[in-house]
């Protein structure tokens, strides 16, 4: 596993999510094998895919990314230097039947700073953040790859308990997760 001891997290604000935030971050995925649901099983299944953010859809993401802080949310930011190599996110809007839930928008690390323990860290604060937001459960609608559900896995989320169907429906080939706090 790789390490990463010179990189720094601060939280971020509106001044800082501009467009050229994202200007040298890798959001490179090769997916080879997805999770799906089918007759209320999850189970694997081949499916072979590359996601690469071109400068569009990195506009779309920052503009996600303020309205989060604008909304009351929190951005985190994970730094080398100057440039970005991980950004994660949590809502600001309580949700749920008993207002127990925050979303965890996007957590994302720069392609060549996988797998050192960047994501994890960034769930690790996002926590602690939702927990000062009033939060009981983080909300996640997570990318199918094996790769990203194994992370989730890893750091004890499960099958969320009750569906937000309008984060659902956004991208209905996520699978809903949750954390308990």
């Amino acid at each position: 596993m790789k390490k990463f001891n010179n990189v720094k997290f601060k939280i971020l604000d509106r001044n800082n999510l501009e467009t050229s935030l994202l200007e040298t971050f890798n959001r490179y995925q090769e997916t080879n094998r997805v999770l799906f649901k089918e007759n209320d099983q999850y189970s694997f299944k081949e499916d072979h895919f590359v996601e690469q953010w071109n400068d569009e859809k990195k506009a779309l993401v920052i503009q996600s990314l303020q309205n989060c802080v604008q909304s009351g949310g929190v951005v985190i930011g994970a730094f080398v230097d100057s440039n970005l190599v991980g950004f994660a996110s949590v809502e600001g809007e309580l949700f749920g039947s008993t207002k127990e839930y925050l979303e965890l928008s996007y957590i994302h690390v720069s392609n060549d700073f996988r797998n050192g323990g960047l994501g994890k860290k960034m769930f690790e604060l996002c926590c602690v953040n939702a927990k000062q937001l009033g939060a009981k459960k983080l909300y996640i609608a997570a990318h199918p790859s094996e790769e990203t559900q194994h992370f989730y896995l890893a750091v004890g989320c499960t099958f969320a308990i009750e569906i937000n169907q309008e984060i659902y429906e956004k991208e209905p080939l996520d699978i809903q997760l949750e954390f308990s706090l």
